[in-house]
């Protein structure tokens, strides 16, 4: 039976949504190792939108599903129609969509909160034991998802280090082209953009990532 994976996507654009690489090369990988995929989005108001060319706040409003779909073809559903029995593993890439749309920790950092439709689907995830793997900024949201003395990196960012050390986790400093496990909670993450200077440096974590969530997925009979 092909593994069924579930895809979290938090916009359009790494400044305000979903950071574009990152999500396509998660695609990417997990059609190359024949599995089966559904992006996810919350049907929300972005936090703001970015002028992507001059890095200005731009004086409109956009819908984080609306703008997912840009990168999914259209082929994406509201969050709060994810059901985590349904999938082996959960995968969210990182942007700063991550941080202001999924989460608010660009905002409050170590105070944040995770968009509650995002947060039950983790947890349920987490729950069943399902491995779920975290990119870029988005193991921001590990505490809040598995709880203080979750395992996990954003790279090697001495503010944002502290501030998910703040909330209870345990970061441990990793190269752009490596992986942090967490073996008691089925996590994976990698530190992709954050650290990542090419498309091809992200990639290199990024695919062992991929590849190493599927190692932990146990498909139902």
């Amino acid at each position: 039976m092909h593994k069924k994976v579930a895809v979290i996507l938090s916009g359009c654009g790494v400044y305000d949504g979903a950071e574009i690489y990152e999500s396509v090369i998660t695609l990417l990988r997990l059609d190359q190792r024949g599995v089966d995929v559904e992006c996810f989005a919350p049907n929300i108001t972005q936090h703001h939108v970015i002028n992507h060319l001059t890095g200005e706040e731009m004086p409109e409003s956009r819908n984080v599903l609306v703008e997912a779909a840009r990168i999914a073809r259209g082929a994406i559903k509201d969050i709060r129609q994810a059901n985590a029995e349904e999938f082996d593993a959960l995968i969210v890439p990182g942007g700063f969509g991550a941080a202001k749309n999924l989460s608010d920790f660009a905002v409050n950092g170590a105070e944040l909160n995770v968009q509650p439709d995002v947060l039950a689907l983790a947890q349920a995830f987490a729950a069943a034991k399902k491995p779920i793997g975290l990119i870029c900024i988005a193991p921001s949201m590990a505490a809040k998802i598995f709880g203080p003395g979750v395992i996990c990196t954003i790279g090697n960012h001495a503010d944002t280090a502290a501030a998910l050390s703040q909330m209870g986790a345990e970061h441990q400093e990793c190269t752009v082209e490596d992986i942090v496990e967490d073996p008691a909670h089925k996590l994976v993450t990698t530190p992709a953009y954050m650290l990542a200077n090419s498309i091809s440096e992200a990639a290199s974590g990024i695919n062992k990532l991929v590849d190493r969530v599927l190692e932990l997925a146990v498909s139902p009979s």
